[in-house]
């Protein structure tokens, strides 16, 4: 059935989500830190090692806006719903524990009869203040819920730079990892359930998009910014090919004087993350 555009600009209530030191880490270890050498990346797998203080992956944002917060968009198949893209940005350093107060806006829906893509945004805001401590936009693809009407979107050209990488990184995900990654808080059962992934068209379990999406991140904090997470600011790419636990993957980016364009390969060569983009802070 196809989705509702009435719910354009329709708004989650208000929710508090609240985090302590094991909620930050344990995503940090979901997102591979520390999976090549235990003591490589001591500042995003532990909170008392001394001389060394704990920083949070930025994209952890995305995770803690994430929740049963969302609005109401119509009806679709959930088992042929796909995360198509994401951005997120970080006004700062995220802290280690803290609260926020999460709401997500419902900011666009296209028509790509049979199928349909939905634009959500969320903001998280210090309680009290009301200060944005991070904000993100989600495209989620929704197979078959197309056919309402609206207006396609735009479709805009990309193309990696012509020239070799600045950075070039291979990394191996777990053959567990979707299990450990859906500890974050994404227990969609695409991820760890055989039936369900098959109803989807897929052969097995898939490992969440933003599961790689972390890894990304973590990775160009360690690349380009020298570990220091507090550089990034924003971070967008699009979902292109499911990834299994367990594929071995490769980091490509190609720096520029406010960042860095990006991609994440599948050991074929053919890409799984695309039109990458991180913009940094100085330093």
């Amino acid at each position: 059935m196809p989705l509702d555009p009435t719910f354009i600009g329709s708004a989650s209530e208000p929710r508090t989500v609240r985090w302590t030191t094991k909620e930050s880490l344990l995503y940090a270890l979901a997102v591979g830190a520390g999976q090549a050498d235990p003591l490589a990346e001591l500042a995003f797998t532990t909170e008392n090692t001394a001389g060394t203080e704990q920083q949070v992956i930025p994209t952890f944002a995305v995770v803690l806006g994430f929740g049963d917060g969302m609005p109401e968009i119509g009806d679709y198949d959930p088992t042929r719903a796909v995360h198509a893209e994401q951005q997120v940005e970080v006004a700062g350093p995220l802290p280690p524990a803290g609260e926020a107060v999460v709401t997500t806006t419902v900011t666009q829906m296209w028509d790509k009869d049979p199928h349909a893509m939905v634009w959500t945004e969320t903001e998280l805001r210090e309680p009290g203040s009301e200060r944005l401590l991070a904000s993100s936009r989600t495209g989620a693809f929704l197979g078959g819920a197309g056919g309402f009407g609206g207006e396609r979107g735009p479709t805009a050209a990309w193309s990696a730079p012509e020239r070799v990488p600045d950075v070039e990184v291979e990394f191996a995900t777990r053959p567990d990892q979707a299990l450990l990654y859906r500890l974050t808080g994404d227990r969609n059962p695409l991820h760890s359930d055989p039936a369900f992934a098959a109803r989807g068209g897929f052969e097995r379990p898939i490992l969440h998009g933003m599961c790689t999406y972390g890894y990304a991140a973590r990775l160009l904090v360690n690349e380009l910014c020298g570990g220091d997470a507090s550089r990034l600011r924003t971070m967008s790419g699009r979902f292109t090919r499911p990834v299994l636990p367990g594929d071995t993957l490769r980091l490509l980016a190609w720096r520029d004087p406010d960042g860095a364009d990006f991609r994440v390969l599948a050991a074929t060569g053919d890409p799984v993350l695309d039109r990458g983009r991180v913009v940094l802070s100085g330093g």
